[in-house]
């Protein structure tokens, strides 16, 4: 599967969300996530545009590993997303594991996110409302499509937020952003 994605920053919420529940857009969720990115021992996943981590959603805990971008005008790239146990004990265990088996901790990227969920162009979209820690505000627009599919996705999208007026569109990641702001003083 693949996940299609675009993010934008400066985004007036207000004007947006209202732009969305005209379009039946449902709130979903209302969540934290805390996302515990690793290094490889075998490869350097940032240079290859990879991205390796456990993410914690209150006692939900998974395993995610997203392919380099597949384009430069979106974020899209292959993702897989494996569900573990639940629970403290579950997350600590993982990282142990992980640890030993040579992955190094980057960093946490913590976010509050409030998702919500509308249909349009014939895909199912999810509109993500993020305040990450250490780096902003931001909004995300996301498909998850068959690649077979990613031409006609990709092309929703962008028009999806062409009309709700998003413009200041960040290409980087928030393990990006984070890194970024830390190197220079700023989080």
């Amino acid at each position: 599967m693949l996940e299609v994605e675009i993010k934008f920053r400066n985004v007036d919420r207000t004007a947006t969300i209202a732009r969305l529940l005209n379009w039946g857009a449902v709130l979903t969720q209302d969540r934290t996530d805390a996302d515990l990115y690793f290094q490889a021992p075998d490869r350097d996943l940032k240079a290859t545009g990879e991205a390796f981590r456990m993410r914690r959603i209150g006692p939900k805990n998974y395993l995610t590993y997203k392919g380099p971008k597949l384009d430069s005008e979106t974020k899209t790239r292959p993702e897989i997303e494996v569900p573990l146990g639940d629970g403290d004990a579950t997350a600590a265990d993982t990282e142990k594991m992980l640890l030993a088996l040579g992955y190094t901790p980057v960093i946490t990227v913590r976010k509050k996110r409030r998702v919500y969920s509308f249909a349009r162009s014939g895909f199912d979209f999810e509109a993500c409302f993020d305040n990450v820690d250490g780096v902003g505000e931001f909004v995300e627009l996301e498909i998850i499509a068959d690649e077979a599919q990613y031409p006609e996705a990709k092309a929703a999208l962008l028009a999806a937020a062409a009309e709700l007026g998003l413009t200041d569109q960040e290409t980087r990641s928030y393990l990006g952003l984070l890194i970024a702001a830390r190197a220079s003083g700023q989080e």
